[in-house]
């Protein structure tokens, strides 16, 4: 690969397109934790419950007519950046397409 792209040894991997990675004997580790850290503190979410399930599949989600507005930039700012951590998150896929129908 060398001999047809012009390359540089910059060191190990650490840190590629939001992805953290770890090198070991045992192998290669992806992570997200730094990205998803940054989105919790980009939008105002650090204090947030934590739970193992986003959402149940069989829950349906509909217009809250008599509640208030939402910051339509924002919300979609939050559906873009978790459509982005879907790449490599599958467990995270349904609920983002969900909550994206909005």
């Amino acid at each position: 690969m060398g001999s047809e792209f012009e390359m540089s040894m910059m060191g190990e991997l650490n840190l590629f397109l939001g992805l953290q990675v770890k090198q070991s004997i045992k192998g290669t580790f992806i992570s997200q934790q730094k990205y998803i850290n940054e989105l919790l503190k980009k939008f105002d979410m650090e204090a947030s419950k934590v739970i193992d399930t986003p959402i149940a599949t069989a829950t349906r989600l509909d217009m809250d007519e008599s509640g208030s507005h939402v910051n339509q930039t924002m919300y979609r700012g939050i559906i873009r950046s978790l459509l982005y951590l879907t790449a490599s998150r599958l467990d995270v896929v349904f609920n983002v397409g969900l909550c994206a129908r909005f």
